[in-house]
């Protein structure tokens, strides 16, 4: 799916607002993300870490929580911001558990957009991320 620019641009917007209310105290590493339904609604979230750190959540799996309890089950794309990097540094993508999470309401299409405060610096497909990946398909 190709999204257009003012899509793309209220996905990052809504990502970057999220990550500046995530709840980082241990690690200081602030994450949003903002994930668009099928109706064009976008759901964000951020992370929220844990003195038990196995208990904290990603940004990715808020925003997501967000999206099911507005009773949507499709997500059409989502954008994932983290801190700004030098141009060599490592991008920052969705952990292995958020990215089956994404996979849940989304087809190995779905544009993935990796975003910094500068800006997107990045777009991949989930398949990309997830290649052969296990889905609601498998089950039937």
């Amino acid at each position: 799916m190709q999204l257009d620019a003012d899509t793309e641009d209220a996905l990052l917007r809504a990502a970057l607002a999220a990550r500046e209310n995530a709840y980082a105290p241990y690690s200081g590493f602030r994450v949003g993300a903002a994930a668009l339904d099928a109706e064009g609604r976008i759901h964000a979230g951020c992370n929220v870490e844990n003195a038990a750190y196995p208990q904290s959540q990603c940004a990715e799996a808020t925003a997501l929580g967000a999206m099911v309890t507005a009773g949507a089950w499709t997500l059409q794309a989502i954008a994932v911001a983290g801190p700004d990097t030098d141009e060599e540094g490592p991008l920052l993508t969705p952990c292995g558990g958020c990215r089956q999470r994404i996979r849940e309401f989304a087809t190995a299409s779905l544009p993935v957009l990796l975003c910094q405060p500068r800006g997107i610096v990045a777009r991949r497909e989930l398949a990309a991320l997830l290649p052969e990946s296990f889905g609601p398909g498998h089950l039937g």
